[in-house]
C-alpha cells in the first residue's frame, strides 16, 4: 500500500487505518493486518491537515446509563454507527461523546476517541467509553482475556429444540460477501451460551451470553442453528423468513418487519471491573422502545 501513496508517509497511512478511513472487505482491521487474496480494500484519502475536522462535536442525545471519571456506559440506540470511517463522517456515537465530554481516551486514534468496542449499526444496547488511557487499556484486557460477561436479547425465528446450551462454532468470512461471516472449521473460535426466554407460536425470545467477541458472532451463530434474528436481512431472518405460513400470518409478520426497520438484538447487560475501584460492575441496558412494542405485538397474536 506505502508504493502506491508515495506522497505519504507510512506513519500518516497507519493513521488513516487506526481512524478508519481504511476498509478491509467493508471493515476495520488492526494496523497488523496480513491482507488475504481477493480482500476489497477501500480507502477514503483525508485532505491534507483534515482529520481533525471529521470529528466536529455534535449535539446528540445520549443515553447515559452510568459515567464517572474513568468511563461511561452508554446505552445506543439501533441506526447509530459508533464511529467515523469511510461512508459515516457526521452523526455517529463519537461525535455526540466529543460534544458531552471533555475527556475520552486516545488509544484507539483522532477518529475513535474513548472506544474500546463497538456494536453493530443495528444492535442497540450497553457499550462502554473510556474517558482515560488508563481506563481504555484496563477494560481492554479484559476484552482480550474473555473476562467481559455480556449479555444479550434477542428475538429470532422459530422454535429451539434445545432450550439452553452452547453454540461452538468458529466463524470465517465469507468469500462471496466478504462483508458477511459463516460457520467454518478454518475460521476463529467463537463460542455463544444461550438460553429460551419465551417461546411463541413461531418466534422466540432468547438470551444469548457470547464468550468470544466475533464480528455479528451471535447472528451468525443463531442463523446457523436455523433460527436467525427477526428482522436480520444479512443472515436470513429478514422477508423471506414470512413465507409459508398461513396468509394471515404471513400478513402480520410482513407489516412488523417493515415497522422494526431493523434486527431484533438488544446488548442488555455489560459487566466488567471498574479500572480504579477494582470491584466487578454490572450495567444494564433497558430495551428500547420498537423492541418491546415488537414483542408486546407478538404477544398479543397468542393472547
Amino acid at each position: 500500500m506505502v508504493t502506491n501513496f508515495e506522497d505519504e508517509s507510512r506513519s500518516q497511512i497507519q493513521n488513516w487505518i487506526r481512524a478508519g478511513l481504511v476498509l478491509i472487505n467493508g471493515e476495520k482491521k488492526k494496523n497488523g493486518y496480513i491482507l488475504e487474496l481477493d480482500d476489497k480494500i477501500e480507502i477514503e484519502r483525508p485532505p491534507k491537515d483534515k482529520l481533525n475536522d471529521l470529528n466536529i462535536p455534535e449535539p446528540l442525545n445520549l443515553d447515559i446509563i452510568y459515567e464517572d471519571e474513568s468511563l461511561v456506559v452508554i446505552n445506543k440506540p439501533a441506526g447509530l454507527v459508533v464511529h467515523p470511517g469511510v461512508g459515516n463522517k457526521t452523526g455517529t456515537l463519537v461525535h455526540g461523546l466529543l460534544y458531552h465530554f471533555n475527556s475520552l481516551s486516545s488509544i484507539n486514534g483522532a477518529l475513535r476517541p474513548g472506544i474500546v468496542h463497538r456494536l453493530d449499526k443495528d444492535t442497540s444496547g450497553a457499550i462502554i467509553v473510556a474517558k482515560t488511557d488508563f481506563a481504555h487499556n484496563h477494560i481492554a484486557r479484559q476484552f482480550e482475556t474473555r473476562e467481559v460477561k455480556k449479555v444479550y436479547t434477542g428475538l429470532t425465528w422459530g422454535s429451539w429444540k434445545k432450550k439452553e446450551g452452547i453454540i461452538d462454532n468458529a466463524l470465517a468470512r465469507k468469500r462471496k460477501d466478504p462483508t458477511a461471516y459463516i460457520v467454518s472449521k478454518n475460521g476463529k473460535p467463537s463460542v455463544t451460551k444461550f438460553k429460551i426466554e419465551k417461546e411463541f407460536r413461531h418466534l422466540s425470545l432468547v438470551s444469548f451470553y457470547p464468550k468470544t467477541g466475533r464480528t455479528h458472532q451471535i447472528r451468525v451463530h443463531s442463523s446457523f442453528l436455523g433460527y436467525p434474528i427477526f428482522g436480520d436481512e444479512k443472515y436470513g431472518g429478514g422477508i423471506i423468513k414470512t413465507k409459508g405460513f398461513l396468509p394471515e400470518f404471513t400478513k402480520i409478520y410482513q407489516k412488523q418487519l417493515n415497522l422494526f426497520k431493523r434486527h431484533a438484538l438488544h446488548a442488555s447487560a455489560i459487566e466488567i471491573k471498574h479500572p480504579v475501584k477494582n470491584k466487578m460492575m454490572n450495567f444494564e441496558a433497558s430495551m428500547p422502545k420498537e423492541l418491546l412494542n415488537l414483542i408486546d405485538s407478538i404477544k398479543l397474536l397468542y393472547e
